[in-house]
C-alpha cells in the first residue's frame, strides 16, 4: 500500500534513534511530496504485487526460533539484510535472492529457521541498528538456482552486538515491544489515523481523475499496535520516515505521528485540488 502525496511531519520530540553508523546525517531532511499517485485502496495488500530484485547483504545460520514469540529481554542471533527498504510486523516483501553466496545462504535458511533480520541501510544514514525479522512464507527456486521469495515482517528488534560481517553480517539482538500507553485512547487514535486515510485516497483519486467511490474498511479490525505498522507500511518512497516509525516504542506516539504525516498530505491534496479548480489545465 502507497500513500499518494506523502509529506512527512518532523516532531523535535521524536529524533531518530542513533543508527550503527555514528557519523550518519540528518535522516529526516524537509522533502517535497513524493510517491506514485496510486491509490491506498489499490495496494491495500501491504507490498504484496511488488518484486524487489535486490543484491542482498545476509547472515547465514541464525538458531532456530523458540515456538512462543520471544520475549523483550531476550538475546538471539540473526542473519542481517541491510537493505534499502523499511519492513514492518505483518507486511509481505518480496525478494529476489541471485548473488552466489546469498544463495547458499537461502539454502541453509530454507532448511533451518526460514527467518531473518531484515534492516533499512542506504548511503546518507549508514546502516540502522533497529529492523524486523523477515520469516520466508513462500518460496520458489529457478533452474539457475535463483530464489524468489515471499517474505512476513514479524517481530521487530535492535542490535545490540555485531558477531561476525563475513561471509554475512550476523548479530546479536534484543526483541522490542511497545511499551504500555498509558491512558492514551489507542482505538480513538487510530480511528482518526484511518479517517484520515479515507480523505487522502479520495482527495488523491478525484486529482488524478479516477473514479469516486466508497473506500474500504481501512483498519479491518486491527487492533491499534498493528494499524499503526499498517500505517507506517504505506509510506512507501518516505524510507527514513518509516525507519522512525518502526523504531518508536510507543504506539501512541506513533500514531499521532502518522496523524500529523496524514493531515500535512491532506492538507496539500486539498490545496492542489483547489488550484485545479480554478485552473483546469493545469
Amino acid at each position: 500500500m502507497a500513500l499518494p502525496q506523502l509529506i512527512p511531519s518532523h516532531s523535535s520530540s521524536l529524533p531518530h534513534q542513533p543508527s550503527i553508523n555514528p557519523h550518519a546525517a540528518n535522516p529526516y531532511p524537509i522533502f517535497k511530496p513524493f510517491l506514485k499517485s496510486s491509490s491506498l485502496s489499490q495496494s491495500c495488500r501491504y507490498h504484496s504485487h511488488r518484486l524487489s530484485s535486490l543484491r542482498c547483504s545476509a547472515s547465514s545460520l541464525p538458531d532456530n526460533h523458540p515456538t512462543d514469540p520471544p520475549k523483550s529481554d531476550d538475546v538471539a542471533e540473526l542473519p542481517i539484510f541491510p537493505l534499502p527498504l523499511v519492513l514492518f510486523p505483518g507486511a509481505i516483501l518480496p525478494l529476489q535472492i541471485f548473488e552466489f553466496r546469498y544463495r547458499i545462504m537461502m539454502h541453509t535458511l530454507l532448511h533451518t529457521d526460514l527467518r531473518f533480520g531484515v534492516i533499512y541501510s542506504d548511503s546518507v544514514t549508514g546502516t540502522a541498528d533497529v529492523g524486523c525479522v523477515g520469516e520466508i512464507v513462500k518460496h520458489e527456486r529457478l533452474v539457475d538456482d535463483r530464489f524468489f521469495l515471499v517474505c512476513k515482517g514479524q517481530e521487530r528488534f535492535r542490535i545490540t552486538n555485531v558477531v561476525r560481517t563475513k561471509p554475512y553480517l550476523v548479530a546479536e539482538v534484543n526483541w522490542l515491544e511497545d511499551r504500555p500507553s498509558g491512558s492514551e485512547d489507542l482505538d480513538g487514535l487510530a480511528n482518526e489515523v484511518e479517517n484520515y486515510m479515507k480523505d487522502v485516497i479520495r482527495l488523491s483519486n478525484r486529482l488524478h481523475g479516477k473514479q469516486e467511490k466508497e473506500t474500504l474498511e481501512l483498519r479491518r479490525n486491527l487492533f491499534p499496535t498493528p494499524f499503526s505498522f499498517f500505517v507506517g507500511s504505506t509510506f512507501e518512497g518516505a524510507p527514513r520516515e518509516q525507519q522512525a516509525l518502526l523504531e518508536l516504542e510507543d504506539t501512541a506516539t506513533r500514531l499521532k505521528r502518522e496523524k500529523e504525516t496524514l493531515r500535512n498530505t491532506l492538507n496539500y491534496l486539498s490545496a492542489a485540488s483547489a488550484v485545479k479548480d480554478v485552473f483546469p489545465s493545469s
